[in-house]
This record gives C-alpha cells, sequence and structure tokens, in this order.
C-alpha cells in the first residue's frame, strides 16, 4: 500500500496528514475518478487527470476487506470518489447548496476527511454491475432504501450495503454508492489540492 505523508501548518504546530492510495494493481480495486472529467452531474472537471483515489490508512484497511471477501465471491469494488480537497466541496456547493447530496463546506464533510468513498460493484471483468441509478444522479431513485427498482438493482444494492457495513462503513441515505466509515470524526478535514498531493509524493 503507498503511503503519503501530508505535513500542513493548519495550527501554530506542524501536523502530519497520512493518506494512502487504493486502486493500485495490488488491491485489485478499480478506479475511475468522475471528477477528473465533466462526465458527471456538475459538467465540470474538478480534479486533475493526475488525481489519485487516497483515503485515511484506517479506512483504506476496512475498503480492502470488503475487496476481499467480494473477490471470493467473483466480484469487486470500482471507485468513483475518495478524498475531496474543501476547495472543491465549496464549488461543488455553490452550484448544489443541499446538505442531502453535497456536504456544507463551512463544516466539512466526510469526503473531505479521506474517510468516505463513492463506489459500486463490478464483476471480474471489471463491468458494472446494474443498480438503481448511475452515480451522482440527485434524484429520489437513488436512496439507499429506495424499493422501487429492478429485482437485480435491489439485490446487488443490497449485497454492496451488506459487505460494506459488516467492515465498517455506514450508509449514506440519499446516495445509494457514498458510504462513510463509521469512525470518520476522528479526521480532520483537508484543503491540499491534488497537485500538492503529486509534488509531496514524488518528494
Amino acid at each position: 500500500m503507498r503511503i503519503l505523508i501530508l505535513l500542513l501548518f493548519s495550527t501554530p504546530f506542524l501536523t502530519a496528514q497520512t493518506l494512502v492510495e487504493i486502486g493500485t494493481p495490488a488491491d485489485g480495486m478499480v478506479v475511475s475518478l468522475r471528477y477528473t472529467t465533466a462526465d458527471n452531474f456538475f459538467k465540470t472537471a474538478f480534479y486533475p487527470k493526475s488525481a489519485r483515489a487516497l483515503l485515511r490508512p484506517e479506512t483504506a484497511a476496512k475498503l480492502t476487506r470488503v475487496q476481499t471477501e467480494l473477490k471470493s465471491m467473483g466480484l469487486g469494488l470500482k471507485i468513483w470518489d475518495a478524498y475531496r480537497p474543501l476547495s472543491v466541496q465549496r464549488a461543488m456547493w455553490k452550484t448544489l447548496p443541499d446538505a442531502r447530496y453535497v456536504a456544507d463546506p463551512a463544516k466539512g464533510g466526510r469526503h473531505n476527511r479521506g474517510a468516505a468513498v463513492d463506489l459500486t460493484l463490478v464483476n471480474s471483468h471489471g463491468q458494472e454491475l446494474t443498480m438503481p441509478t448511475a452515480h451522482d444522479d440527485f434524484s429520489e431513485r437513488a436512496g439507499a432504501h429506495f424499493n422501487l427498482v429492478s429485482p437485480a438493482a435491489f439485490k446487488n444494492r443490497a449485497k454492496l450495503q451488506e459487505v460494506m457495513q459488516k467492515h465498517g462503513f455506514a450508509l449514506f441515505e440519499s446516495e445509494w454508492w457514498h458510504f462513510d466509515d463509521t469512525d470518520w470524526e476522528r479526521y480532520t478535514a483537508l484543503d491540499v489540492p491534488f497537485e500538492q498531493v503529486e509534488t509531496s509524493w514524488q518528494k
């Protein structure tokens, strides 16, 4: 697992913040960060092409356990979003100031803490399984417990929820694809741009 130390002067004292990269060949997860392109609800590329899927080490370890269990079933995870800088959160909030779908940047969201992930299930060939909606479908159908969906979508969503909750993640009621680390409150929100993350990584 690749480990990245971010040193931030967010207080009068030097504070170390640690994130790790997920979706490497070693863990077998598929990564397709939706906000590196304009193919998303906001029609804006918020992340640079070089952005990586980053999480807190403890959150990443939980997700690795999810991936291991799914692999035994011939399934896997596809990651759409993980760590998100607060500056991006502010830009999203300007477009969609609705806390059901975008966390208020004044409070800092779980994504900003590196303790939340947007994802779906894929088969052994990396193909997405049927789910109630696409990612960032901000409608009633995207709810974690919305039941007027196809039998296949219901079954796949239930499987994803079951395994994620088993390994320490909580559901997000308005988005079936979003899961929070149950320990997210341990972490502070970060506003480190991906370009600086990449620079720090190379150093």
